[in-house]
């Protein structure tokens, strides 16, 4: 299993100066199977950068959005399999009990807010509705549950022959009890990230930023951390970076947590064009 990141960023893109080593695409994570299956984990503006390099001819990409909000799908209408008439896109997202989710994703896609309609992009579209699953795409097994963020939001748990991914971009694990860590059976997300190989996960405020933040469905950096460790992962991926956290910032927190916590895990920060190699352990390069 390979692994790119391609958007790294949170909430808004953040092009410049101060953030062109970490990255200032907002979420898009590729994922390769070793069988030439390819998913796309998110839809933010990274997916753009991806859809340049996938080969030709390609016949099939699956799509899995955690959610709809604006950061992890800005990038759908650039992605150019769907004006390739030969392809099956497969897009996959969480299911509301109010609009399906081609209706949710066509106030995007449409005017005014984008010039071409869902209905007229040309690709072999098919959406996929889904909360609590557990289905087969290519070799990759993959868990899809729901995870505390705003609005309905998945994070998915990807198992091939060669190691098992966590990818949960969004998500406050630690709302609700007075302290945290506390019972795995009632953290959100603990049966998702337990004894992956690779774990990507929201990381976007700092301790002091969280104070005014709780609810609002991110993760601070010590609670996501501390979440690394309770699930037991390998390798811990920072993900989903604040916009007003330049690079010289980022490479100040995570160097402070990790002197602070010692962790067990190894800790890669998640940066634009990253790659990792799943073979029974994740390794890292870029």
């Amino acid at each position: 299993m390979r692994v790119t990141l391609w958007g790294t960023r949170g909430s808004v893109p953040t092009p410049g100066p101060e953030t062109i080593r970490y990255g200032g695409n907002t979420s898009c994570v590729e994922v390769e199977g070793d069988d030439g299956t390819l998913l796309v984990l998110d839809a933010g503006t990274g997916i753009r950068r991806l859809s340049a390099g996938l080969p030709s001819p390609l016949s099939r990409v699956d799509i899995l959005l955690t959610h709809l909000h604006l950061d992890h799908i800005q990038g759908l209408g650039f992605f150019g399999p769907l004006r390739r008439p030969e392809v099956e896109v497969h897009i996959w997202g969480p299911a509301s009990t109010l609009f399906s989710l081609r209706n949710r994703l066509s106030r995007y896609l449409s005017p005014p807010l984008f010039p071409v309609y869902i209905r007229d992009l040309t690709s072999k579209m098919k959406l996929h509705e889904i909360t609590e699953n557990t289905f087969q795409i290519g070799e990759f097994t993959i868990t899809s549950a729901l995870v505390v963020h705003l609005d309905p939001t998945l994070g998915y748990r990807i198992t091939s022959p060669s190691g098992t991914l966590a990818y949960i971009p969004d998500h406050e694990p630690a709302l609700g009890p007075r302290d945290f860590p506390f019972d795995p059976r009632w953290t959100s997300g603990y049966d998702l990230a337990a004894g992956s190989d690779l774990l990507i996960h929201d990381c976007q405020y700092t301790a002091e930023e969280y104070q005014s933040r709780v609810g609002w469905g991110h993760s601070s950096i010590p609670h996501a951390f501390t979440f690394a460790e309770m699930t037991q992962v390998r390798h811990f991926v920072p993900f989903h970076h604040d916009p007003s956290h330049g690079d010289d910032e980022l490479d100040r927190l995570f160097e402070k947590q990790i002197r602070a916590f010692q962790p067990a895990y190894v800790v890669t920060p998640g940066i634009d064009g990253s790659i990792f190699e799943l073979n029974g352990h994740a390794k890292s390069s870029s």
